[in-house]
């Protein structure tokens, strides 16, 4: 696959990149655990056919100590029985607000309520940002067809 262009080399998506990025850093210093940002991008990632993103997720998370059962899991969490359930929850949150067209009123009760038996108001707003951070990226690669395969782990940290 041909990249259509290269964002990063544009003085507005170098710019871009560099602000989103920070924005990534940031929620990976957060007190919700690295491997389950890494799950809830992965499995956001799976769902938007972001290639890139998809092998840089399953790269990092490797690198973090998740295992290769976890990590070939991820797209059939439901019937998986790897996950806590507070991996259960926040999967099914970033399911539904990531495929906020398919259904209506987009998070249900239900997840919302998962969510907030198992993380905090600050882990709460944690995985909201990440989840709508992974899709920008998501986006942004889809549209600009970056090519997968290349990704080291840490490469932009």
């Amino acid at each position: 696959m041909e990249p259509r262009m290269n964002l990063m080399t544009t003085d507005i998506g170098g710019k871009l990149y560099k602000r989103i990025v920070g924005a990534a850093q940031l929620l990976h210093q957060s007190n919700v655990p690295e491997n389950l940002l890494h799950l809830v991008e992965l499995r956001a990632s799976q769902i938007n056919g972001c290639g890139f993103c998809v092998d840089m997720h399953s790269k990092d998370a490797a690198a973090g100590g998740e295992t290769p059962t976890r990590l070939n899991l991820v797209a059939a969490w439901r019937e998986a029985t790897v996950f806590t359930d507070a991996e259960r929850a926040a999967l099914a949150l970033t399911e539904e607000g990531t495929r906020l067209a398919d259904t209506h009123p987009g998070v249900s009760d239900e997840t919302w309520s998962a969510i907030r038996k198992h993380f905090d108001e600050e882990q709460s707003a944690t995985l909201i940002a990440a989840i709508a951070l992974i899709n920008t990226f998501n986006r942004l690669n889809v549209i600009a067809r970056v090519p997968a395969g290349t990704y080291e782990p840490g490469m932009f940290n």
